[in-house]
């Protein structure tokens, strides 16, 4: 698939099995990332790859994060339950250099580029994923958890493995009238 039709088909695909992406695929998934722009040459990501033990420890993390905000017990299974979507997982962690001639704003852009860079990776390896963010990103015990200091943000979870469903077709383009201008 050459770059072109990858970045004009792209989509997520919600439902991912094993095999997950190991060896050369997953270190070319992490060092397409490690070349997203970055004004600055800050490098301002972290990524923490979760696998196996990583998937259940991630379990146990948002769980607690569930049970600490008193979410009640639906809640809190659906949290332990959802890491186990896929079987690798990238957390993509905006590690902000404070005072830094480059706003925060560019800093967390630049690692949003990298989950994206990621994904866009995996697919052209005949893998599949889907970043997810949500409420999770800004919790107090998921940050803690995943080493985050009071600056750095959660940009997303790239969940990722191979996809459970065969996409069908190209994907339609939208109408771009309202999305585009001419200065």
């Amino acid at each position: 698939m050459d770059a072109l039709e990858l970045l004009l088909n792209r989509r997520s695909a919600s439902r991912l099995t094993t095999p997950a992406p190991q060896g050369e695929a997953l270190q070319n998934i992490l060092a397409a990332g490690m070349r997203a722009p970055d004004h600055g040459a800050l490098r301002p990501w972290h990524f923490i790859v979760m696998q196996n033990e990583g998937i259940e420890r991630f379990s146990q993390l948002l769980h607690q994060a569930a049970v600490n905000s008193n979410q009640g017990i639906e809640a809190e299974e659906k949290a332990k339950n959802a890491p186990y979507r896929a079987p690798l997982i990238i957390s993509v962690i905006a590690k902000v250099t404070e005072n830094s001639k480059i706003p925060e704003w560019e800093q967390v852009v630049a690692a949003s580029c990298a989950v994206h860079a990621m994904q866009m990776a995996a697919v052209a390896q005949g893998f599949g994923g889907i970043w997810r963010s949500g409420a999770w990103t800004d919790n107090d015990t998921v940050r803690a958890g995943l080493g985050c200091n009071e600056h750095d943000k959660i940009v997303g979870f790239l969940y990722l493995g191979t996809p459970a469903l065969k996409a069908s077709g190209k994907v339609a383009m939208p109408d771009m009238t309202n999305f585009v201008s001419y200065f």
